[in-house]
């Protein structure tokens, strides 16, 4: 198997920007600086109808813990289903329990609701507090993949824990690697890890259209700029798929 390269966009000029720069899918989310949050039915709708390459879907209710109320364990389940409606090729979710372990019933239910469409356990991952027993967990859900920097804040930290990951699974499950993931270190994490998908942002900030300057501030993150857009950088779209190509 080719190396696959998985952009997580926010935007649609970001997921266009994917399709053109080569990536295999994107990872659609809303609110990247709380970790990724569930986007719009609408945003759903149209890079589905526009943008030719997997779409897949973050289904997350809110920032903050993987711990889920009644309800908003409902309201995950409904998201899946309007996903599964829209034609979404894969579903990006997971849950946690209050200890640290995988919610293996409840994230079991989520694999379920999403029938055909492929699922990816997020990121909620580098949070447990047994790695090896928990990627045990969430091979016995059904899931597909799991997303991970190893437990540790980039992969380039986890890539260790990547590595006995991707052993450990063997042919049970994906180990995905992102978190920090750039064109300047995806040479080392195939090298050093084994694994062969890859998601991340490609980030870059470019001016705002809105020309006129006001001193009222948006949001509440004194490190995000107020007269910038974050999309994804063709360029380094563009290195990534390169680097992956010549190396797997």
């Amino acid at each position: 198997m080719s190396g696959i390269l998985e952009i997580c966009c926010t935007s649609f000029e970001s997921a266009e920007i994917a399709a053109q720069g080569g990536a295999n899918r994107i990872e659609l989310c809303d609110n990247l600086f709380e970790g990724g949050t569930t986007p719009s039915a609408g945003m759903i709708r149209r890079i589905k109808d526009k943008v030719d390459i997997g779409l897949y879907v973050i289904i997350r209710p809110r920032g903050g813990d993987f711990v889920y109320s009644d309800d908003e364990f409902m309201i995950m389940q409904e998201d899946i289903k309007l996903c599964r409606e829209n034609g979404v090729n894969g579903i990006v979710s997971g849950v946690l329990l209050a200890n640290g372990d995988i919610g293996v019933e409840r994230t079991k239910r989520l694999v379920g609701l999403a029938g055909e469409m492929d699922f990816t356990f997020h990121r909620a991952f580098d949070l447990v507090r047994d790695p090896e027993k928990s990627l045990q967990d969430v091979i016995s859900t059904g899931a597909s993949r799991i997303l991970t920097s190893g437990l540790q804040n980039n992969v380039v930290q986890g890539r260790e824990m990547l590595k006995n990951l991707v052993e450990l699974a063997g042919e049970n499950i994906k180990i995905m690697a992102g978190g920090g993931l750039k064109s300047t270190n995806i040479q080392e994490i195939i090298d050093n890890t084994g694994c062969r998908e890859f998601h991340t942002t490609a980030k870059v900030w470019v001016d705002s259209r809105f020309s006129y300057q006001s001193d009222v501030k948006m949001n509440g993150l004194a490190d995000i700029p107020e007269d910038k857009l974050m999309r994804a950088s063709i360029e380094e779209v563009i290195k990534l798929r390169s680097i992956i190509d010549d190396k797997i």
